[in-house]
């Protein structure tokens, strides 16, 4: 048996949260539902792929306890187009085999998976707890991200790599041609963790709760696991089973020639040259005293050519990229300025925000 009566708002927010780890498409039926069980202040929603597992406490009025499984994806269709405020009451019975759903005027009856066979993820002991600010997980997590590889052949590379080294917490993120790199100061209880990589999906739930929410984050680490807890709502997750590779190798050490421009202007400039070089993605910089001149030409679309101001001064640099790898390192850098750093015409370059020392992104030049 089950009965209870819950606010539309608070069961719509929670199934948003759980549908979005439900795969639309499963093999196994009772990994498509969502399970619905009563607790003593409320229910205890939970939704898993057997990769990430997400629960949520949440209010409501119980009438009979007990647990149900329901169409993850179908409950969460029905309730978002409910009024706003709407009172719902959910049951289910024996004799049907279904659960209902009532809300005014409007009555449901969906099929239903015995709750007892709806999977758990078993919790790993994990020794390393500490809490980050909400704002600052979000940071680094944004700021790396976009550059995590979605080759499924480079498993290694489909997630963020968070480690630490000497006093600094670090989020590392790389597809083979950019890198993205941040650091936090060491949270206490992160002391001698375990270097892990977090999947690209459990990356993209994260973030999603991370919007909602401006309070810490609790997360808890294994070798094989991580949790965040975050107010009602925690995040399991398995992590990517592999060796990240040492990145620090990628990044330069002779980089000695600095441009400094402003940032909205170095992204205008490109965004506008890149039009003719939408199949190529190549674009030309020539870096000259104080000048940056961006072109881009192709026989099948035609050329571009625009100039920008910057702080530059030493021997000419014409270099090829990548025009949307640049334009999404950019997008990161919130600072009025981007400095670049150079070798040569040919070898990788560091970007970094004037700003934030703390990070860094290292682009791989394109043969234009």
């Amino acid at each position: 048996m089950f009965k209870i009566t819950i606010a539309q708002t608070d069961l719509l927010k929670a199934l948003a949260h759980a549908q979005s780890i439900v795969e639309r498409r499963q093999t196994i039926p009772i990994l498509s539902n969502v399970l619905l069980e009563t607790q003593e202040d409320g229910i205890l929603l939970r939704a898993t792929d057997n990769e990430i597992e997400i629960s949520e406490k949440v209010p409501a009025q119980i009438m009979e306890p007990g647990a149900i499984t329901v169409p993850a994806h179908k409950l969460y269709d029905i309730v978002r187009r409910l009024p706003d405020n709407g009172q719902l009451i959910l049951g289910y019975a024996d004799t049907t085999g279904q659960v209902s759903l009532s809300c005014g005027r409007s009555r449901f009856a969906l099929a239903s998976l015995p709750a007892d066979n709806f999977p758990t993820m078993a919790k790993e002991e994990a020794p390393f707890k500490f809490v980050l600010p909400a704002a600052d997980l979000s940071a680094m997590i944004t700021k790396t991200g976009f550059a995590v590889s979605v080759e499924e052949t480079r498993y290694n590379l489909n997630g963020i790599y968070l480690h630490t080294k000497e006093d600094h917490l670090i989020a590392v993120a790389t597809d083979g041609h950019r890198l993205a790199c941040t650091k936090h100061v060491l949270p206490e209880g992160a002391k001698d963790m375990p270097g892990v990589i977090i999947p690209r999906k459990t990356i993209g739930e994260i973030t999603k709760l991370l919007s909602e929410n401006t309070s810490d984050v609790s997360l808890s680490l294994s070798a094989n696991q991580i949790r965040f807890a975050l107010g009602a709502v925690e995040l399991s997750s398995r992590l990517i089973d592999g060796t990240y590779p040492d990145y620090e190798k990628v990044i330069p050490i002779n980089n000695s020639r600095t441009m400094t421009g402003m940032t909205k202007s170095l992204s205008n400039v490109i965004e506008r040259v890149s039009v003719v070089s939408e199949k190529s993605r190549g674009i030309r910089l020539n870096i000259r005293e104080n000048l940056l001149l961006v072109s881009a030409a192709a026989t099948d679309e035609g050329s571009a050519e625009d100039e920008a101001d910057i702080q530059y001064t030493g021997d000419e640099i014409e270099i090829g990229f990548n025009f949307r790898y640049l334009l999404d390192i950019l997008a990161q850098i919130k600072g009025d300025q981007t400095e670049m750093r150079f070798e040569d015409g040919v070898s990788p370059v560091i970007l970094q925000d004037v700003k934030d020392p703390d990070t860094l992104y290292v682009l791989m030049p394109m043969r234009v």
